[in-house]
């Protein structure tokens, strides 16, 4: 359990909360394991090629066995020729790695621990108008790390539109945080409503 401080868009301390998280000096095994699954579910795995047997033409035999001279040829669907099959290349495959529920949670319960030092609550987000230098300022006085990660209670458009345009700044609600994101961003930017709600959650995962 940390206490971590809740700023106003100013940058300054209007109070505490607690977080049911340890701090953490390294990445652990399980936030490893978990970030390669989540990575690995991303890739398609359409990558396709040509073997000698998908290959057009080739029906009949370059030149005879013997007698020319060359080296001996069956198709020119041989790997040897150019136009011909691939040897060894990629297939279509499944990369998809399924992970448990439990084993995601903890790797989030501890990402957001490695990450306390740049982990910034905020008591409200509203902008008053859906404008990127505003949220760039806010960030300015917050003193958030690069490519920060701004954590609602509920979906914000307002605030998606806004910050969209800064290099590797992303929103995410609570409910779809995951070790994946935390551990990609340099900074996570939390309001006060949501890091109430995910202090809640944490709290029903480890009961």
């Amino acid at each position: 359990m940390v206490t971590v401080d809740v700023l106003n868009r100013e940058g300054s301390k209007v109070g505490e909360l607690e977080l049911p998280v340890d701090a953490l000096d390294e990445v652990t095994v399980t936030i490893s394991n978990v970030v390669r699954a989540y990575m690995a579910n991303q890739r398609r795995g359409t990558a396709a090629t040509k073997t000698r047997g998908m290959v057009t033409g080739g029906g009949r035999k370059p030149w005879r066995q013997k007698g020319t001279g060359r080296a001996r040829h069956g198709s020119r669907r041989s790997p040897l020729w150019v136009g011909g099959g691939i040897i060894f290349g990629p297939q279509p495959r499944d990369y998809t790695q399924r992970t448990p529920t439990k084993m995601k949670r903890r790797a989030l319960i501890e990402a957001l621990g490695y990450r306390l030092g740049s982990l910034k609550v905020v008591d409200e987000l509203t902008l008053a108008e859906n404008k990127t230098r505003e949220v760039a300022s806010i960030l300015a006085k917050l003193e958030a790390a690069s490519k920060p990660l701004f954590v609602t209670a509920e979906a914000d458009r307002g605030l998606w539109l806004a910050s969209r345009n800064i290099p590797g700044c992303r929103t995410a609600r609570v409910d779809d945080l995951n070790a994946y994101l935390v551990m990609w961003h340099g900074g996570v930017v939390f309001t006060k409503a949501a890091a109430l709600r995910l202090a809640e959650n944490i709290k029903g995962w480890v009961r």
